[in-house]
């Protein structure tokens, strides 16, 4: 019979156990400056479980209340002594988690977590559960928001252990029993969070989705006791852990440590800042509307959107690679920033922004990359082509420069770019941000804008005006082609085209018949 506590709604039944993996993903093991040669765990009581919509309480006297947005797996069949082929087959679920922790708590913890990360409501899990037979272990994608704004994007590609080697590696030490969880950790992104806040956190896996796990931060009224145990404290170096980094808590630590709000600061050295909707948009590209758009010249869509008074939409200085190419496609953005030392170290090593980009590409989308015009390097090679082509993006677009070309070329993949250029990116470039709306040739990108490319160049369309700039292209098409028509059997041009009323009523009259 299933557990009535909404606690444990999402699973059906208390867990017997939960286990959590200390570090997990390249980007964080690179923010923290220390990657393990293997995997390191915590428990968690099931007591922390919350369902979405909960709420999450800050202690009186506490600083440093951080999210940590995980993949969360749901064993199925018992697992004792299984291998790393076998282990995925003993989950069943997977879902969305957040394994929050209070850095105030961790000094005197020493290491077992037991007190910064097992108070109630300190692991919402949900909202859905996604069926773990139709999901491909390495291609899940896990985000988080904070109040809207995107500040973890990585997938499970970034992992240092494969989620089956952690499975059959706690499986080695304690039999793992049907309906115990493992959050498998955290990308870098992870940060403090305060009172009025609100945390989501999303798992992808092909076309499903958990939704989003909802948590609000609010402020608790009953403060620890002295006269029982340790009270919170914190150093530089659980704020710097806390916060992401020195400069971060640097930054906020003063206006916390009083209780005060200040707006959430996203990490430097993590996937910066990125602005979406609070909600997952439809899709902007019906197959019927891309159908439409592929039978159109980006011409044709230019004097569409130029009637309506949009001009500053062409990606101009770029060209493709191979002569003929054509790609519709919704935007997927990259941006990098001008080359300094200091930056490409901490954000040019590791899953970088970059790499998250061309892991994350969706089917049918294109990776808009933002290098400034900057031609002095490349922005892109032969190797993240291929990634690209196998993700099944439509097309690569970047205002920089192309590595390998003729093996870019080769890949398949629609490229269009300022031109080749042999040097690596550190030269002129950081990889910084993906998601966000990016300068590239001239015109401002926006993630989820429609973009459409050939000989022509590239056009971007904004999603709203999309449907009706295709019919209105479509139809001058024809138009154009009547007028073509007229044209070879020898008329004139004069009142012809552009059509005075004579020739409009002629062209109607036969269109119509």
């Amino acid at each position: 019979m299933a557990d009535t506590d909404p606690r444990f709604s999402v699973l059906g039944a208390r867990p017997g156990k939960i286990v959590a993996v200390h570090l997990a993903y390249t980007s964080r093991a690179d923010q923290r400056g220390r990657r393990p040669a293997a995997p390191s765990y915590f428990f968690k009581p099931s007591s922390s479980l919350a369902p979405t919509g909960s709420e999450i309480v800050r202690p009186p006297g506490t600083e440093l209340l951080a999210f940590e947005g995980e993949i969360a797996l749901v064993i199925g069949e018992p697992a004792r002594w299984v291998t790393p082929d076998a282990a995925w087959s003993h989950v069943v679920f997977v879902t969305a988690a957040n394994d929050f922790g209070l850095y105030d708590l961790r000094a005197n913890d020493k290491g077992s977590n037991v007190r910064s990360k097992g108070g109630d409501g300190y692991t919402p899990l949900g909202p859905a559960l996604l069926d773990a037979r139709a999901i491909d272990p390495a291609a899940m994608r896990l985000r988080t928001w904070v109040d809207g704004e995107l500040v973890q994007d990585d997938t499970t590609a970034g992992l240092i252990f494969p989620l089956a080697q952690i499975v059959a590696d706690l499986s080695q030490h304690f039999t793992l029993e049907t309906g115990d969880v493992i959050l498998t950790g955290t990308p870098a992104g992870s940060s403090v969070v305060t009172p009025g806040q609100v945390v989501e956190v999303q798992v992808d896996a092909g076309g499903l989705a958990t939704g989003r796990l909802r948590t609000t931060v609010v402020q608790g009224e009953r403060a620890f006791d002295a006269a029982i145990g340790s009270l919170p404290a914190v150093d530089d170096t659980q704020r710097t852990e806390a916060w992401g980094s020195a400069a971060a808590a640097t930054r906020t630590g003063d206006a916390t440590a009083t209780g005060q709000n200040p707006a959430h600061q996203p990490v430097p050295v993590a996937s910066p800042a990125l602005v979406t909707d609070a909600e997952t948009p439809a899709p902007a590209l019906s197959p019927a509307l891309r159908a439409k758009l592929e039978r159109v010249p980006v011409a044709a869509l230019s004097g569409q959107l130029r009637k309506r008074g949009l001009n500053d939409v062409t990606i101009d200085g770029v060209h493709p690679l191979t002569a003929g190419s054509r790609f519709v496609g919704t935007a997927r953005t990259l941006r990098f920033v001008p080359h300094r030392e200091d930056l490409f170290a901490t954000h040019g090593g590791g899953q970088n922004a970059q790499k998250r980009a061309f892991d994350a590409v969706g089917e049918g989308e294109v990776i808009v990359i933002e290098a400034r015009g900057e031609t002095g390097s490349g922005t892109l090679g032969d190797i993240l082509a291929i990634r690209a082509h196998a993700r099944g993006a439509a097309a690569i677009v970047t205002d920089g420069g192309v590595r390998d070309a003729a093996a870019v070329a080769a890949v398949g993949i629609p490229v269009f770019t300022a031109g080749p250029h042999p040097a690596v990116l550190g030269r002129r470039h950081v990889p910084w941000q993906t998601d966000v709306a990016v300068g590239c040739g001239g015109t401002t990108v926006e993630p989820g804008d429609i973009l459409v490319g050939d000989g022509d160049g590239v056009i971007v369309i904004p999603p709203a005006l999309a449907e009706e700039v295709a019919d209105a292209a479509l139809a001058q098409e024809a138009e154009d082609a009547w007028i073509a028509e007229q044209v070879a059997s020898g008329h004139p041009i004069e009142g012809l085209f552009p059509m005075n009323a004579e020739w409009r009523a002629r062209y109607e009259s036969e269109r119509d018949s």
